[in-house]
């Protein structure tokens, strides 16, 4: 697919799902200021789809519109695992409810009190 090239989903046939992940992971990268991992989850040697400096992003979009996901702990498990491995000190998951929809993140507890920290010391 040539860059800057639209796909117009017709009635009937399916987007393929790359596309919709890469749109993901571009969104959440350009939300946090990271970069976007090439061909992330088709080689050991390239974890998480978005990288900071201090952070791994493991992005999951859902295909179609929903009310809801699942969220697997080994989603969770091996996004850290893969952060200690970079030497990432933060990870956590960005998902969405559809495509074009959203982000959300997943943080553990130790991250989410450095930022409640954070908030409870920014002047308003």
């Amino acid at each position: 697919m040539a860059f800057g090239t639209k796909i117009r989903e017709k009635e009937g046939e399916k987007i393929p799902t790359r596309f919709r992940s890469k749109r993901q992971e571009e969104q959440v990268a350009k939300a946090v200021g990271g970069q976007r991992q090439p061909n992330s989850g088709a080689t050991p040697w390239a974890p998480g789809d978005v990288k900071t400096d201090k952070l791994l992003v493991e992005c999951k979009t859902k295909m179609t519109p929903s009310e809801s996901i699942s969220v697997k702990k080994e989603w969770l498990i091996k996004n850290r695992e893969e952060a200690v491995f970079m030497g990432k000190p933060y990870s956590v998951v960005a998902f969405n409810f559809g495509p074009d929809e959203e982000n959300y993140y997943i943080l553990d507890e130790s991250l989410f009190l450095d930022f409640l920290e954070y908030l409870n010391n920014k002047e308003l």
